[in-house]
């Protein structure tokens, strides 16, 4: 892979320093960062991409997204929780073929990468078959995005939250995605303990860490109150850890996130879906994560119900923060909410020596804002700008390893072939 510049952007590193370069350079050799800062020089074969005008910032992660439901995103901001299970689970779970899958996925990941999203973790509840892991692996694949494969559970008429998770993950794992080095890695979606019981959960538990792969769970979802149990029976049963994501927790009270805290466990929570969809809380508990001494990253969970900007997720994540935090506390930062999508997400996903900031030796996910735009102009403080006024359509260029796949506004590759893929799949699962 040649070598690139990026220069003479405002660049945010999001590095522990915070280190900003109010006009420099960026140089990237065989897909990761060599150098970072003003008037860098480069090979004369090197491709150059002028960032007059633009900040430069890490590629957006994204945590925690059922990219499969793309083939029916805004399909009712009005289901419950409750709803939600039977009409998009049992419902189109069940009518849901591999190449719908494949469709779904590779559309929802495209229209990511078109956001700025260079990585997320693909939260794939659609095992019905073997052939629905491999669409979902191969999409993923196809898109070229950094992603991490979620492997989950059947669902339509084989759903059953008291079953074990699949045994088919020790296939994907063996056979598919073996190596933890690779563009796309695995992990285990499992059901949890709120769904499957402790006893489910401990044996599946078991299994991904027999395999190596990390875990993600939804737990503690919905309203605080006695029922919310899950984080407790977890801790006691002595199965807390850092390969652990626990997904939403607005639902756990004070002592459960801070027996998260203490195991090293990574949360990942999607304001939006969690402030409009009814049976997930109706709150957002951005103040109590942070306060709680966890590092929480920001998801958009489902676009059956929600925007697939992970701008909107930042914006939302700063307001729900904001409107909790009592007078006499610090108001959580436009840079704390940026490192929740860059750098604190790859901590969740256990990727933060690979991506999320824009330091020498890390892969050159990144991508480039227009700064002129109406919506944006004039920049006076780029990270403010960033969490409050972004949008997807102020992404000029985005790079994933090194090699562009959205350059000038528009996404690189034949956009218009996967969308006749993904109208046909959705014509498919909606059909009366």
């Amino acid at each position: 892979m040649p070598h690139t510049l990026i220069r003479g952007g405002r660049i945010l590193t999001l590095d522990a320093r915070g280190s900003v370069f109010p006009q420099g350079d960026l140089l990237i050799d065989g897909g990761r960062i060599r150098a970072v800062g003003p008037e860098l020089t480069a090979p004369e074969a090197a491709e150059v991409i002028d960032a007059d005008g633009m900040l430069v910032l890490p590629g957006l992660i994204d945590t925690h997204r059922h990219t499969w439901q793309t083939a029916f995103r805004q399909f009712d901001s009005a289901l419950s929780l409750s709803a939600y299970i039977d009409v998009a689970l049992r419902g189109f779970g069940d009518r849901c073929r591999p190449e719908d899958v494949y469709a779904g996925t590779l559309w929802g990941a495209l229209s990511a990468l078109d956001g700025g999203v260079t990585t997320l973790l693909d939260w794939a509840h659609v095992m019905n078959s073997p052939e629905h892991a491999d669409a979902s692996v191969q999409a993923l694949h196809d898109s070229g995005m950094r992603a991490v494969f979620g492997h989950g559970w059947p669902v339509g008429r084989q759903l059953d939250f008291t079953a074990p998770h699949p045994a088919d993950l020790r296939r994907v794992r063996e056979y598919l995605l073996p190596s933890d080095d690779g563009l796309v890695t695995l992990a285990m979606a499992a059901k949890g303990p709120d769904f499957s019981g402790i006893d489910v959960a401990a044996q599946d538990f078991a299994f991904a860490r027999e395999l190596g792969v990390p875990i993600t769970s939804h737990i503690a979802a919905g309203r605080p109150g006695d029922h919310q149990q899950g984080i407790r029976l977890l801790d006691d049963a002595g199965l807390l850890g850092p390969d652990l994501t626990v997904v939403h927790a607005n639902g756990a009270s004070d002592d459960d996130l801070k027996r998260l805290a203490a195991h090293g466990v990574t949360l990942s929570f999607s304001p939006q879906i969690e402030l409009t969809m009814p049976g997930l809380g109706a709150a957002a508990a951005t103040h109590r994560l942070v306060n709680a001494g966890l590092r929480p990253s920001l998801s958009v969970d489902t676009e059956t119900a929600a925007s697939g900007s992970l701008f909107t997720q930042m914006q939302l994540a700063l307001a729900t923060a904001r409107a909790a935090t009592p007078d006499d506390e610090p108001a959580l930062t436009a840079n704390a909410v940026l490192r929740m999508a860059t750098v604190d997400a790859a901590h969740t996903l256990h990727l933060e020596h690979r991506t999320g900031s824009l330091e020498v030796g890390k892969a050159a996910d990144v991508i480039l804002l227009r700064t002129n735009d109406l919506n944006l102009a004039p920049v006076s403080a780029p990270e403010e700008s960033v969490v409050l006024a972004a949008h997807p359509g102020n992404v000029d260029t985005v790079l994933v390893n090194g090699r562009v796949v959205k350059r000038d506004g528009c996404l690189v590759g034949d956009v218009d072939r996967v969308r006749e893929l993904v109208t046909a799949a959705s014509a498919h699962l909606l059909q009366r």
